[in-house]
């Protein structure tokens, strides 16, 4: 295996998504193969690009239509592929930055609303019921609230220790450098195994692989309930999680 490519698999992040762990993210690899040399073409540039692809994915599903649903599944996934592909240059330069990273979910909290608002609409159009649409902001909002859990977690825990977010980045920054080291098939399928566990997160690499699937086979509906009732149960066990911790670590600090 020559050393670029060594390289470039070593960008790939052991705490990927569902999806992207195994399909987008490999996908972003080969591609960033042949581009990620050209000085032109910036991390931040690829997340920009990611998100005008979104958007006209968007546009393709409210405009209807078969065509234009098989068309939009496409795109999502080259959205998801150029989302990959940012944070991979970014690693393999050596040129991460606070404010890509920043962007980068910025946009990726975006897409998920004008997807899935996009869906609610579109099947409101051929159901003329207001439940999608309901079913679409129902899921959007709990979705928003397991990021909001996290950042008032964050507020919680600052207010007892003054450490905690360098303690944080530390334990962020080494989820980033994991990676793998060469190639194993039975560690390969071991891991692929092992991976499909994150299939019950749902979270955007489950969207991407569920809002292709439901557009190609025309199951709007199907995708909201699945959306709405994922993000609703999830959401309320994050909010007990995070809960249940921030009182088991105030308690360690009281017998300390």
């Amino acid at each position: 295996m020559n050393q670029k490519l060594t390289r470039l698999l070593a960008t790939k992040n052991k705490d990927d998504e569902w999806w992207s762990s195994f399909v987008t993210a490999p996908v972003a690899i080969v591609i960033n193969y042949f581009v990620v040399d050209l000085k032109w073409l910036t991390p931040n540039l690829l997340t920009l690009c990611s998100f005008i692809v979104a958007i006209v994915s968007a546009l393709f599903i409210v405009s209807g239509g078969k065509n234009n649903y098989f068309a939009a599944a496409l795109l999502i996934h080259t959205s998801h592929v150029l989302d990959c592909m940012d944070g991979q240059m970014a690693r393999y330069r050596n040129s991460f930055s606070r404010s890509g990273s920043f962007y980068d979910k910025v946009t990726d909290q975006i897409q998920v609303t004008i997807w899935f608002g996009s869906v609610g609409y579109a099947a409101y159009v051929q159901t003329q019921n207001a439940l999608p649409v309901f079913l679409a902001l129902l899921g959007i909002a709990f979705y928003g609230l397991r990021g909001y859990v996290k950042y008032v977690t964050i507020h919680s825990e600052m207010t007892n220790d003054n450490m905690y977010l360098i303690k944080l980045s530390q334990r962020e920054r080494k989820a980033v450098d994991g990676s793998s080291d060469g190639f194993n098939f039975a560690a390969f399928l071991r891991w692929f195994v092992k991976e499909q566990r994150k299939i019950l997160l749902f979270d955007e690499g489950v969207f991407i692989f569920m809002l292709s699937l439901g557009l190609i086979i025309n199951q709007l509906m199907m995708i909201l309930w699945i959306f709405a009732i994922s993000q609703v149960i999830i959401g309320f066990i994050r909010v007990w999680q995070q809960g249940f911790q921030l009182e088991h670590n105030l308690q360690t600090l009281i017998k300390k």
